[in-house]
């Protein structure tokens, strides 16, 4: 039996699973920054996929690591998105929210 908190294999589950958490990731920051009604769903998935890169480059650098499998990807996406969302409301109001 394949673990359920394993990394998908293919390019295709790879690229699915992408979006499904990065999605759920951007909603959630966006939830979290009071942005919610200002994203629609494709701001959602691109914010979660920006931030779960950008988690992924920060944490280590940071010497934060959270794991393995998609749930560690869905944590790190989500610190990123936060992170992502700050730095944008710094930028287009001129503080953090």
């Amino acid at each position: 039996a394949r673990d359920a908190t394993a990394m998908p294999s293919g390019k295709r589950e790879l690229a699915a699973m992408l979006i499904l958490v990065g999605g759920l990731a951007g909603w959630l920051a966006s939830l979290l920054m009071r942005r919610d009604a200002s994203m629609g769903l494709i701001l959602n998935v691109v914010v979660g996929i920006v931030g779960g890169f950008l988690g992924g480059w920060v944490l280590p650098k940071l010497g934060l690591t959270v794991g393995t499998g998609w749930m560690a990807y869905l944590i790190t996406a989500l610190i990123g998105a936060v992170v992502l969302l700050l730095v944008i409301n710094l930028v287009t109001r001129g503080r953090a929210r």
